[in-house]
């Protein structure tokens, strides 16, 4: 079950300790702050809905920097860094958009003004980071700024709940008929559960010279699931053919990096 998250521990260590007895630099850092869930709860394509959803995460990254004396002026070592990360974040989940503004509300309207859920991810993976100028102009200028892209993976454990102030999910007065439906093996088309799952990370930032040994980070990332329980519902796929892609979510992280000396 932990299969894919420990097979990336151990790939991350390996980088780690070949890189380091190469003169390889580290630098360690913390990141926070805002994500917005694209999830099955709400209207498709409702702005309300696709901004809604909010969650909180916070981590720790660690980069393995190749610009080293040895290794100036190569394109990989001065434009590219690997980052790791371990994060964490949470996000509540409720509906949004035309169906659950009718006035007067019908029971489908109650029904799904009443259910509510969240979910909390703990994830682990790296990306590597490609940096548009290079990484020794950058670090030797103070004030300067240095845009970036970034691409990776990462394994997920989730725990997702799911339920209703109106009532127990399941019966048919508290349950919009959609997830009364069985769906992808679930007996309903919603399921408090947990698990791991993959993901794709990818993402633009921007790095600040704050001192010699510092930096601020700025980056929006875009984080796709292979999956769409992470939000705790799923409508069957066939029947309903308005759900047709996997959960996702975009996150806004702020974050401050030290350089470390070895």
């Amino acid at each position: 079950m932990f299969k894919p998250i420990v097979l990336t521990l151990f790939a991350l260590f390996g980088i780690s300790t070949t890189t380091s007895a190469q003169s390889i630099a580290h630098e360690v850092g913390i990141i926070f702050g805002p994500s917005v869930f694209q999830s099955d709860y709400g209207e498709r394509h409702d702005f309300e809905t696709n901004i809604g959803n909010k969650g909180f995460g916070a981590g720790v990254v660690h980069f393995i920097n190749f610009s080293a004396n040895n290794n100036r002026d190569r394109f990989f070592s001065e434009h590219f860094k690997v980052r790791s990360e371990l994060s964490f974040n949470k996000t509540e989940f409720k509906h949004y958009g035309m169906y659950v503004d009718r006035n007067p509300p019908k029971l489908s309207t109650l029904q799904l003004l009443g259910m509510k859920g969240s979910t909390t991810l703990v994830n682990v993976g790296s990306q590597l980071e490609f940096s548009f100028i290079k990484i020794h102009d950058f670090e030797n200028s103070v004030g300067s700024f240095s845009p970036y892209l970034s691409l990776g993976f990462q394994a997920s454990y989730y725990s997702t709940k799911v339920g209703s102030s109106l009532g127990p999910l399941g019966i048919s007065d508290h349950t919009y008929f959609k997830y009364l439906t069985p769906s992808d093996g679930h007996r309903y088309g919603f399921s408090t559960e947990h698990g791991l799952v993959l993901s794709v990370v990818t993402g633009v930032g921007v790095h600040y010279k704050l001192t010699k040994m510092s930096d601020l980070m700025l980056d929006v990332r875009y984080q796709g699931f292979a999956s769409d329980w992470i939000d705790g519902i799923n409508i069957n796929k066939d029947i309903y053919k308005e759900n047709k892609s996997n959960d996702s979510q975009v996150l806004l992280n702020v974050g401050y990096i030290f350089y470390l000396e070895f």
